[in-house]
């Protein structure tokens, strides 16, 4: 197959970013990559347009290093505050995801964070506070801090659940308490009813 270089004009996922110079096969650069507006071919013309690409590339890079660097000093201070529905025992129903967290940076305090910038190794299950690694550049990582708690009242205390008596002992005559009966005897020889006189 016949290679031939082109200058890519705008970022192509596997192949590289903008500026770069790659060898692709004629048909890929002929077919896909200059129709659609993504590279063009290395010639002497296009060589000197390079110069004002990586002009802008550098421009770009560099804003978007300065606004990622202050989204995240501003997000490091922030508290994200979760309510979870939970179950009786406290257990929560699911997990949270980077996606829920994007959203509700999103709500909370306009902050648009793309969830793959969200670094979270397994969902969270459990209520509290917790801290969750943002990688909003290659050079700007922070940790975001978020509080999760329960949209359910908290299951009633042991102590509570025993009904007392104004001593603050057990009440045994209470609805539900058990009654203990004497055992039953069986009844023997000696006891066989008499007839009456």
């Amino acid at each position: 197959m016949s290679k031939t270089e082109v200058i890519l004009i705008k970022n192509v996922v596997g192949l590289g970013a903008e500026t770069d110079h790659v060898k692709v096969t004629h048909g890929y650069a002929r077919n896909f990559l200059i129709p659609r507006g993504l590279a063009i071919p290395l010639n002497t013309t296009n060589k000197r347009r390079l110069e004002v690409l990586k002009q802008r590339r550098g421009e770009r890079e560099t804003h978007e290093l300065n606004a990622m660097s202050e989204l995240g000093r501003s997000l490091a201070k922030l508290t994200l505050q979760l309510k979870v529905k939970t179950g009786e025992d406290g257990k929560m129903f699911g997990g949270i995801t980077a996606g829920l967290i994007a959203d509700e940076l999103k709500t909370q305090f306009e902050a648009v964070v793309d969830k793959k910038k969200i670094h979270i190794e397994t969902p969270i299950r459990t209520i509290g506070d917790h801290e969750i690694d943002l990688r909003l550049h290659g050079d700007v990582r922070v940790q975001l801090k978020v509080h999760i708690e329960s949209l359910n009242p908290p299951p009633p205390k042991p102590e509570e659940s025993v009904r007392g008596s104004k001593d603050g002992r057990p009440d045994r005559a209470g609805r539900g308490a058990r009654v203990e009966r004497a055992p039953a005897v069986a009844p023997t020889a000696d006891s066989a009813e008499k007839p009456r006189k």
